[in-house]
């Protein structure tokens, strides 16, 4: 069965390209590029290839210089690069696994060797990309992991500073929570996390940051987000979460929302969306509370 996988083959040559692909289109997905700045668009285009067949002799940027500029970018950084080159010295080879290459196949090329080669390739690849997931996602929802969360925060907190944006944080709690454990079971609690989980990521858009801060605890960092809509947003996640009932059970959240202000470490405005969490909670529950200065 052919693999969703995605390999991109770098050659100048519309001959070496057929050969290539010929080899490995039964297997894989495939993307072509005549040159190295096409292969660079290419590399950082959705969906990025799990793997680059990458010529060196090629005509205005080598593919010496593309595989540095791929390295150098945090985009395609982590694409394996295979070299396939006639170039067959070991100084030639020395060069490309010097630059970031995890192999080197020279031509004339053997069909079963570049299959091979690029499936191991792929694989060490998809085994990579998965322990990143688990390293960086909550197991029960999906969404980013407290983890993730604060190493991400501080870094949304620079890029706003330099280009002056706004930046809201969203603190959310699913109220009675114990209620419904003690009285539906755990399981249904896990279906209720993961029921909450859902609307926050249907509801947020690409650039925000979701996360499950821990139990039935969530945080959504909204950047160039103001106040006043993310107050806005809060509420639209607050009225889908309540018209939801999972398992015909009611279920509300609360939400405490605060904005950046001036150089705020990221710790203290998650402080000040606690705060106005907990002033949602002890004013009823299901709704939203704005973090304000006594």
């Amino acid at each position: 069965m052919k693999s969703d996988a995605i390999v991109l083959i770098v050659d100048d040559s519309p001959t070496n390209i057929k050969v290539v692909a010929e080899c490995l289109k039964q297997h894989y997905r495939l993307k072509i590029a005549s040159g190295g700045e096409q292969c660079l668009l290419l590399a950082k285009s959705t969906p990025q290839p799990d793997v680059i067949l990458l010529d060196i002799e090629m005509p205005g940027m080598n593919g010496y210089d593309t595989c540095k500029a791929l390295k150098k970018n945090h985009i395609t950084e982590n694409i394996p690069v295979i070299f396939v080159t006639g170039r067959q010295s070991d100084e030639d080879e020395e060069k490309g696994l010097s630059l970031g290459a995890v192999d080197y196949i020279t031509k004339p090329i053997h069909p079963a060797i570049v299959l091979a080669r690029t499936n191991t390739q792929i694989i060490i690849k998809q085994q990579r990309d998965a322990l990143q997931k688990m390293a960086l996602h909550d197991q029960l929802t999906g969404l980013y992991n407290r983890h993730y969360l604060l190493d991400i925060a501080d870094k949304k907190l620079a890029n706003c500073a330099r280009h002056n944006y706004n930046l809201s944080v969203m603190m959310i709690d699913i109220d009675h929570f114990k209620e419904i454990n003690d009285t539906h079971g755990h399981s249904i609690g896990d279906e209720v996390i993961k029921h909450v989980a859902n609307i926050l990521g249907s509801q947020s858009r690409a650039e925000d940051v979701v996360a499950r801060f821990g139990g039935e605890e969530f945080v959504i960092i909204l950047e160039q987000c103001d106040i006043d809509d993310a107050l806005i947003k809060a509420n639209k996640i607050r009225v889908a979460v309540a018209e939801g009932k999972p398992n015909d059970i009611e279920v509300t959240i609360s939400i405490g929302v605060a904005h950046l202000d001036n150089k705020q470490s990221f710790e203290k405005l998650l402080k000040s969306s606690d705060i106005a969490l907990y002033a949602a909670k002890n004013n009823g529950r299901n709704r939203v509370e704005k973090f304000s200065k006594q």
